[in-house]
């Protein structure tokens, strides 16, 4: 492999692995039957519990990775995506 930049063949290949944080949220199903009326009745009847639920219930996320593979020049030190 050669390198776009120096033209020189000391080139390293490697496999990065990128996460990505996704927050957790309802399906559209859930806010069609329960959502849309359980929210707006939490609020106005039960504003301290709900508050208090809100601030120390534990967020919920999703993780994805993604794999991706890229270059190194060891001449020159340009990186690019193969």
């Amino acid at each position: 492999m050669i390198c776009p930049k120096c033209g020189s063949e000391n080139v390293t290949v490697q496999i990065i692995t990128e996460l990505e944080l996704k927050k957790k949220r309802h399906s559209i199903l859930y806010w069609i039957c329960i959502g849309w009326w359980l929210q707006p009745i939490m609020w106005l009847f039960l504003t301290l519990p709900t508050l208090i639920i809100h601030i120390f219930k534990p967020k919920s996320y999703k993780i994805t990775t993604h794999s991706k593979k890229m270059a190194v020049c060891n001449n020159c030190g340009k990186s690019w995506e193969i």
